[in-house]
């Protein structure tokens, strides 16, 4: 039985109705194969990222049930899921305490700050972060919210394809960028309830989700990309994994130059600026690690707007 089902997002999308943006869709330019292929502009929600939905079913189902303690949330992040968690908890007047690495970017602990929340640098990687975000817990009792491995945040994460198929009828193909696995479980679950496909696209330093496929469970990778502070988990979530292992899904590895090339494509192309997790789905046609069928419509989910734009060439 999957850790996340369909009716869980279904919940979700109830729970979060009015919340959050709807999803923006654009169409691409015609992909070489003969593609029909649509971009899912989720950079341009809450605080930039899918990670708003999942936040704010994550602390709306905890407000409903009584179940959110005085001391506020606490996550760990790599600063975009604590963004988004600080952004739902203000919603509510709610604290949060968001714990990162010391080389999360200089945006997103800007963006946080902004948020409210009380923000502690620790360590270099997520791993540090989540265990300091732990003894925090246990010490005053605030909630332990996660950026991906909670069926309530993946639920969230997966409200955005439904939202894409009330546009797009007859999609063939969704394509995410993976990280701890939180946005692809929720996509997948919705896209095999439909028949959808979904591609998980992840760097190719940088592969939780692909590594667990091959050894058959969860196993610890090592982590080094320029997409890192948002696709850098160490371990991919069981419900990930779950759903990767599905006959309709693919697991699709991108090399860092292509990601940047994506980054830059879609700035030069669409004057889009996203973070380079946020291009990271979009590599995967422009390096053709996945290609599609003749007519195929395939929907790109971009998500990721927290960068500083400063790095992109101006042409």
């Amino acid at each position: 039985m999957p850790q996340l089902t369909y009716g869980d997002v279904k919940s979700a999308a109830t729970r979060i109705a009015g919340q959050v943006r709807p999803v923006s869709l654009a169409p691409a330019d015609p992909d070489a194969s003969g593609g029909q292929v649509w971009f899912a502009c989720e950079f341009m929600q809450h605080t930039g990222t899918f990670k708003a939905r999942g936040a704010a079913n994550f602390t709306t189902a905890h407000r409903e049930t009584g179940t959110m303690p005085e001391a506020g949330v606490v996550i760990a992040s790599g600063g975009n899921a604590g963004m988004a968690c600080a952004w739902a908890a203000a919603r509510h007047s709610i604290p949060a305490a968001v714990f990162l690495p010391e080389t999360s970017p200089a945006v997103k602990v800007a963006g946080l700050r902004a948020l409210g929340a009380q923000v502690h640098q620790v360590g270099t990687e997520y791993t540090a972060a989540f265990e300091a975000s732990r003894r925090y817990a246990a010490t005053t009792g605030a909630l332990e919210s996660h950026a991906y491995d909670h069926p309530l945040i993946a639920a969230g994460a997966g409200t955005l394809l439904d939202e894409v198929r009330t546009t797009l009828p007859g999609l063939d193909t969704v394509i995410v960028a993976a990280g701890g696995g939180g946005l692809f479980a929720g996509t997948a679950a919705v896209a095999d309830h439909y028949g959808i496909r979904t591609v998980a696209v992840e760097p190719e330093h940088s592969r939780a989700l692909n590594a667990a496929l091959l050894a058959g469970a969860p196993v610890p990778v090592s982590v080094r990309s320029i997409a890192a502070d948002a696709l850098g988990a160490r371990v991919i979530s069981p419900a990930a994994l779950y759903w990767a292992q599905r006959p309709e899904t693919r697991s699709v590895l991108v090399p860092d130059d292509a990601i940047a090339a994506a980054r830059q494509r879609l700035w030069d192309e669409y004057r889009i600026a996203v973070e380079p997790a946020g291009a990271t789905a979009f590599a995967a046609l422009l390096s053709r690690a996945y290609v599609p069928a003749p007519g195929e419509k395939v929907c790109v989910v971009l998500c990721g707007a927290n960068t500083d734009p400063g790095d992109l060439v101006h042409r």
